[in-house]
């Protein structure tokens, strides 16, 4: 790594370093979706005068300074070390450009960006697939900031498709607080307080272990061997109805969130089963990744590189261990146990302090012990789980860049050591499950179909509950 002598460059957050080092090497890729060709988007300058300015890190490398601390030094960019054009073959079909796209989208999230250059790549596909007249792939390290951040920049280069003149709106997330009297509010703290005391106990005490010397069984979506994060990947995507989803929330009562968490793992389980019987039973833990700031929507990018900002750049995140549910007669026989076991699951992790804890104990490993035996703890911590989820909230109106309509949008994480990412994102009405998966394997269509098969039990028994 480049030795760094001056001080006025920015020094790299110790989250960052952990996502950067040798145990670690994470990428978020992001995929934009166009409605019409894009042969004539002038992405060079897009990238120059819009893309570059959001952010120092875009023009800058890590480095060492004297005392050995990690900072972004800002370097001249040459774009054509950035920006790729790939040429597929001429000639074929709307399938076949469909998969040379995927096999090209797994191929370069696989592979490493030189350290001796800014952290980020931009793929322009000006081919058709099944889902779009022509894609940009954005491929950005972990180190430059957590999706929050990188979604925000991305949102910054784009506008409202219908008037762009009106700023991009976001769902709402949290629910209306409901009103109570005096009497019945202190005895709800005092007894949301008790239940957190326990909860983060156990929480706690549990994400230690599950970090350290308790893993998750060998099943068909955890392989477990080391150097999985080395292995070819499979990238696929899904559609869902917002509508749907809400549907299913009104009916059962319980959040968004709740109904897609459950989808997820049961379809999950409903794969596992059919790949092997005995591990519908099996110990399995999700990672889910948590942004810790305290706010709803993005804000601008000035808003974020404010030192002050409610949402500030960076990687501001934390995970949280959540148990599948287990396969049972009562699961099987009444999908929307799966719904209401994610929703007291999710329910009880929210009076816990765990995720606090976590940090904070990160924080102390990295004080005493240094940042790569925090990026080793780190990395066990995925290896002993089963899967690794994540999830962001887009806008309710269609963007556009550069008169360019947007169609759609999704993301994945990329360079750990997990058999199986799951992704989450929302955008115009449409929610996207995109499933990162080891390549031969996990059958990435049979869990789509198990997913998606999930998914309509759960509507049809919503629809029939109402």
């Amino acid at each position: 790594m480049e030795h760094l002598n001056e001080e006025q460059d920015e020094p790299v957050s110790p989250m960052g370093q952990y996502f950067n080092s040798s145990a670690l090497c994470i990428y978020i890729v992001g995929v934009l979706e166009f409605e019409v060709p894009i042969h004539d988007l002038q992405t060079f300058t897009l990238i120059k005068d819009v893309f570059l300015p959001i952010n120092p890190r875009f023009s800058s490398i890590m480095v060492q300074d004297k005392d050995g601390e990690k900072r972004w030094k800002q370097v001249e960019v040459n774009l054509k070390h950035h920006v790729q054009f790939p040429k597929f073959p001429k000639g074929k079909t709307v399938e076949s450009y469909d998969k040379f796209f995927h096999d090209y989208l797994s191929n370069i999230a696989m592979e490493q960006l030189p350290q001796s250059r800014p952290l980020w790549e931009i793929h322009v596909i000006n081919y058709p697939s099944k889902d779009a007249c022509g894609s940009i792939i954005f491929k950005l390290h972990h180190a430059l900031g957590d999706g929050y951040s990188l979604v925000g920049a991305l949102l910054s280069c784009l506008q409202r498709a219908d008037d762009p003149s009106l700023p991009l709106s976001f769902p709402t997330l949290r629910p209306p607080k409901p009103q109570l009297s005096s009497t019945k509010s202190f005895w709800r703290r005092f007894s949301w307080m008790f239940s957190s005391a326990i909860n983060t106990a156990s929480d706690f005490g549990w994400s230690v272990l599950k970090s350290s010397i308790m893993s998750d069984d060998k099943t068909p979506i955890r392989s477990g061997d080391e150097g999985t994060e080395f292995r070819p990947i499979s990238i696929s995507t899904m559609d869902f109805s917002i509508d749907h989803i809400k549907n299913i929330k009104s009916s059962l009562r319980v959040t968004i969130n709740d109904v897609i968490t459950g989808m997820v793992f049961y379809g999950t389980r409903l794969y596992m089963q059919d790949m092997d019987l005995k591990s519908k039973t099996a110990d399995s833990t999700a990672l889910v990744l948590l942004n810790t700031r305290n706010i709803e929507g993005y804000q601008t990018i000035n808003d974020m590189l404010n030192s002050k900002a409610k949402g500030p750049w960076g990687n501001k995140i934390s995970f949280l261990h959540v148990p599948i549910p287990k396969l049972n007669q009562n699961t099987m026989s009444n999908p929307l146990h799966f719904i209401w076991d994610s929703h007291n699951i999710i329910k009880r992790k929210k009076q816990s302090l765990a995720v606090a804890l976590t940090g904070t104990l990160l924080d102390m490993e990295n004080k005493f012990r240094g940042q790569e035996v925090v990026a080793k703890h780190l990395r066990g911590t995925v290896m002993n789980s089963s899967a690794v989820i994540s999830s962001l909230v887009g806008p309710t109106q269609q963007m556009s860049l550069a008169n360019h309509p947007v169609k759609g949008l999704y993301f994945t994480l990329a360079g750990g050591p997990e058999s199986l990412a799951i992704s989450v994102m929302s955008y115009v009405g449409v929610l996207r499950i995109t499933l990162k998966t080891e390549k031969d394997f996990i059958d990435e269509e049979k869990l789509k179909a198990c997913i998606q098969s999930a998914f309509q039990m759960i509507l049809k028994a919503a629809t029939e509950n109402s």
